[in-house]
């Protein structure tokens, strides 16, 4: 029997589109693991809907990689693959540092008072060890960033690619030591905003991502069986 978080209350979500979001937060969150078994009925039960928008929600979970259906057998939430993460690492930062040097050129004093904003809170999600909260604000620093650089469609694409690292995220901030890690990586690309410096920007982005290496190297060790490839 699989175990959900108690589903949101009622929004002007459609039912489906309520549905993806807890399950993409519960297997991002690790509540669901890699590897376990999830069925329409069970969660249509948790829901207390039909089956119809859960088949929905399934089936936009398994084009992002998250779920993997079979037909006559058990749905499962897809392992890990770091072949997959390797691919999406590399388009995100490809993306990325593009949109911080443009940032860079274009970023107002309220885009970076609105940075400034966010990474204090970051400190204080450490201050009280709410790893969801860091998460949570990780998502905004980034989407900001696009947004300072007048290039928030590109934020669809990196929030795509980053669904596929935010559960080796998850267990990275397992510790204070990782949370302190990401939050020194967004501290130097924002000083680095701050001074209209684009290779240092670029740079501070490139050693921030290529933390995932290591974080990748650690995970698959400790979790093996949350890992394919």
């Amino acid at each position: 029997m699989i175990e959900l978080q108690t589903p949101p209350e009622p929004t002007r979500l459609t039912t489906a589109e309520e549905v993806f979001r807890q399950l993409r937060h519960d297997i991002i969150d690790l509540n669901l693991a890699p590897g376990s078994k999830i069925s329409e009925v069970e969660v249509a039960k948790a829901f207390s809907v039909s089956r119809q928008p859960v088949r929905e929600a399934f089936l936009r979970l398994s084009a992002l990689n998250l779920l993997e259906i079979r037909p006559q057998r058990a749905t499962r939430v897809r392992k890990i693959s770091l072949n997959d993460l390797r691919n999406t690492r590399f388009v995100r930062a490809a993306l990325e540092v593009e949109v911080i040097r443009l940032a860079c050129q274009t970023a107002t004093e309220e885009h970076l008072a609105a940075i400034k904003e966010n990474l204090t809170h970051q400190s204080h999600a450490i201050d009280a060890l709410d790893a969801r909260a860091l998460r949570t604000l990780d998502y905004e620093f980034h989407k900001l960033i696009c947004t300072a650089a007048n290039r928030l469609p590109a934020f669809l694409i990196i929030a795509e690619n980053k669904a596929h690292t935010d559960r080796v995220c998850t267990l990275e901030l397992e510790d204070t030591s990782g949370m302190h890690e990401v939050l020194e990586g967004h501290q130097l690309i924002f000083e680095a905003l701050c001074d209209r410096d684009e290779e240092r920007a670029v740079k501070a982005a490139r050693v921030h991502l290529a933390h995932l290496d290591d974080t990748l190297a650690k995970a698959a060790g400790n979790y093996p069986d949350f890992f394919q490839d």
